[in-house]
Parts: C-alpha cells; structure tokens; sequence
C-alpha cells in the first residue's frame, strides 16, 4: 500500500512513509492498552490540562499546520487556517465541559435511589478520512481522551503528513504514550485492530461502501461504532426567500472545501416561480469562482484532493449528461496542472440517471425545479442519504415546519449546513448513525452504568 503526501495542486510527490507491518499494529495496541489502565484513572483536571495545551499549541504553530493541510490535500489556505482554529475550539470544548457532561447523573424514580454512572470503554479506533484531516481527527480524538479512552487512528492514506502532525500534537500536550497512537497501515489491518478483544470501539468518517465494512466487522465482533458517511445535501429555495441572500449561500454552500464536504449543498431544489431568477444568479457567481493555487489567498476554487477523485467526479458528470442531463456551466476539466475540476452545473437529472442518488464530491451543482413546496419536501427526501439539508425563506416559521419534515440528522434554515462545537453532527439512512460533536459526541463510548443504591 502506498502512503504518500502528492500536492493535489501539482502532483507532486512530497514524502512516502512506510506502512506498519501487523505485528506492529499488535504491539501497538497492547501499548494503547496498557496506558488505557492508567488513563481511565486519571482526574479530569489532569486530562484537561492536556487538551487545553493541545489547544493553546495548535494555536501557536497554526501557519504550520496549515500549510500542511494544504499541500496534503489541496484546501485552500484561508480554509486551512480556519480549520485549525475550530479543531482548538473543540479541544477547549471538551476541555472544560467533559466533567460537567459526564457527572453522575441521578434517576428520578419515586422510592428509589440511584443513578447513572459513566465509564470510559478501553482502546478506540478512528478510521479518518482526508477532507478535513485535523478536524476529523480532533472531534473524535478529544471527547474519548477527556472521558478516559485512549484511541487509535486509521488516517487516510493520501494525507500522512497530517496523520503525522497530530499525532506530534498529542503527544507534546502532555498525555501519556499510547493515549493517541497514529497507525500508517494498510486498509486490511482494520479488520484486525477491531477483533482484537482489547479494542472496544470504533469510529469511521468516510464513503457508504467504508462504513458498511467497517459496521459489519464491528457486528461481527460485538463493538460499538459510529459512522458519518455520505451526504446528498438538499438546499431548498421557496419562493418568498431573498434570492441575493440565497444564490450567495448557494455558492458558499456548495464550493466549501472544493465541494468536498459530507454536508456540502448538492441538490438544490427550488420552487418554479424564483428558479429563473436563482438559476441566472447561481450560473454567474459559480462562473466568477478563481481557480487556482490553494496557497494564494486570491483563490477561491482550489484543485480537488488527488488526480483519482478528479477523474472520479469527471466519470459521474458524464454519466448523467450521457443519459441526459444538461450542462448550463462546465462539466469538464481545466487544461491545467493539478487535480482541478470546472465549476459544474446540471440540470434536468431525473431519478433513473446513475448519479441522481450518488455523492458527487466536487464543484458541481445539481439543480432541480419543483412546483410548490410540498414537491421540495417530497425530491429532497427522495434520497437514500439524510446527513444534512437547509430551506430558505423569509418566514421562520414556515422554515421550522419544513425542516421538521425534512429527512435528515441535521436542517438548517436560511443558512448551509455546517458544524459547530457545542451542536451534534450525525445523520440518519445511509448517511450513517451515531453523533458526534455537543454533549452527545462524548457520550458515544462510555459505559452508562446503573448504580442502584436500594429503597430510599
């Protein structure tokens, strides 16, 4: 297996690293174990101290660390940089409220005493993917370590220089060894860190196809797990919304992170009376997207993660236009160096095209004209995905009652979806199941013990 850092932006091979081979992998997680039984006894002031020093470094070196992210996976820098800053923000997070989400928690039964007790589980695995390389990492990494697992990570292999950086992380805030560990492996070792009896959990952040490996191994061998897979994001206009406002957040939504983003806007499913008006503006400002360099901060579409995705996302845009989408802007490639791809908008795909219901992972929009709204509602749930979805009107009312109807983890109204420390990320259908992030992330993998103390 290669593991290599290539700039998306040139192509260029940065670095190679070798890959562990499996009795590595064993002895790795018997460390993890070991420090497990020291860790799990740890106060939460002593864990805090650590996470808030990871912070506070990550704020110091972020020029660093942005850069790297960069040149691994192609983001733009500015996005890079803001990447960085919302990863100390969620260690902060867990920092000083782990304690506080993890208190003993009294049952309120009448003539009885007892209570919730939480536990933290053992060593964890974390199979990361390369759109958001720290983040990812960040919010699975620090709610475990602050309820006392210790956790491994599986990075993707296309970001190692990442993968590295964190752990470098990690380990100079202070935790002990084996509390993070960092594993360059090959895909199928993953099968054996989750039969290992001493691993008790698992985490994946990537593709359906991963997360239904990855769910059936965790089956298999009775572990727990989370997934966020895919997305399919609908971004719904009713006609009383403010076009300026909304064709603006349509870009935002939909070029974050060269539209590689699991929450990322991808169907847009506006109501036939405005769609002229939406369709003019959306076309224009995609059309004035600068492509270029990631580092240079006059970018504004930077190249995708690798040539692969690239060709991957040019072969799903010619399937739907072969059977019978049209093109109003793109659908190809720049003549250019690099893994970049045009800014893209479809039209007329109907649910017989191959990518009606797929995850198209780039710059590329797909527009649909429904009648009223109960047709918006009805197209956007016409959807095997349900991660994340948002509706635009002038009455919050009105979007309240359609997010509600709206199959998915997380609606938004009058804004894309997106993520925030103390809200929970997760979805529903093949989007995947669990949460992540607010109070519900650190509870993932924790042992919610009943502790009945008898009759009052």
């Amino acid at each position: 297996m290669t593991i290599a850092s290539i700039n998306p932006a040139t192509n260029q091979t940065l670095e190679k690293f070798e890959p562990l081979a499996k009795d590595d992998v064993i002895d790795a997680i018997g460390v993890a174990h070991g420090a497990y039984q020291g860790w799990r006894k740890e106060s939460f002031a002593n864990r805090k101290r650590c996470l808030l020093k990871f912070a506070e470094l990550l704020r110091a070196e972020a020029d660093q660390h942005a850069r790297t992210i960069t040149t691994d996976m192609g983001k733009r820098i500015a996005e890079s940089q803001y990447e960085i800053e919302y990863c100390a923000m969620i260690a902060e997070f867990y920092a000083n409220g782990a304690e506080r989400f993890l208190a003993d928690q009294p049952m309120q039964v009448d003539g009885v005493d007892a209570y919730i007790h939480y536990e933290p589980l053992g060593v964890l695995l974390g199979v990361m993917p390369w759109n958001f390389p720290f983040y990812q990492v960040v919010r699975f990494a620090a709610p475990n370590i602050m309820a006392g697992n210790t956790v491994m990570i599986k990075h993707a292999s296309n970001v190692p220089q990442c993968a590295r950086s964190v752990e470098s992380l990690f380990h100079r805030c202070g935790l002990p060894d084996g509390v993070y560990t960092n594993l360059f492996i090959p895909t199928e070792f993953v099968e054996t860190i989750i039969a290992d009896r001493r691993v008790q959990g698992v985490s994946l952040t990537g593709s359906e196809p991963a997360g239904a490996a990855v769910a059936a191994l965790a089956g298999k061998n009775l572990k727990r797990s989370v997934l966020e897979l895919g997305g399919n994001d609908p971004f719904i206009v009713l006609e009383d919304a403010d076009l300026d406002h909304v064709v603006e957040q349509a870009v935002k939504g939909r070029i974050v992170n060269a539209g590689q983003s699991c929450v990322a806007s991808k169907r847009f499913i506006v109501v036939e009376s405005v769609a002229d008006r939406f369709l003019a503006g959306f076309k224009e400002q995609l059309s004035a997207l600068n492509m270029g360099d990631p580092m240079d901060e006059a970018t504004t579409l930077a190249p995708l993660s690798t040539e692969g995705a690239a060709v991957k996302l040019l072969e799903q845009v010619r399937a739907s236009v072969d059977a019978g989408a049209s093109v109003l802007l793109g659908g190809d490639r720049p003549d250019r160096e690099g893994a970049y791809f045009n800014p893209t908008l479809l039209t007329d795909v109907t649910p017989d095209m191959p990518t009606f219901d797929q995850e198209l992972f780039g710059p590329v929009a797909t527009v649909y004209v429904v009648k009223d709204e109960a047709a918006a509602i009805e197209l956007a749930n016409q959807s095997s995905y349900g991660l994340g979805g948002c509706v635009f009107t002038a009455d919050v009312d009105r979007g309240r009652r359609v997010a509600e109807q709206i199959e998915s983890g997380m609606v938004f109204v009058n804004q894309p979806t997106r993520s925030q420390a103390e809200l929970p990320f997760g979805g529903i259908k093949n989007s995947g199941y669990g949460r992540e992030l607010s109070h519900l992330g650190i509870l993932e993998f924790v042992n919610k013990k009943l502790i009945h103390l008898g009759t009052k």
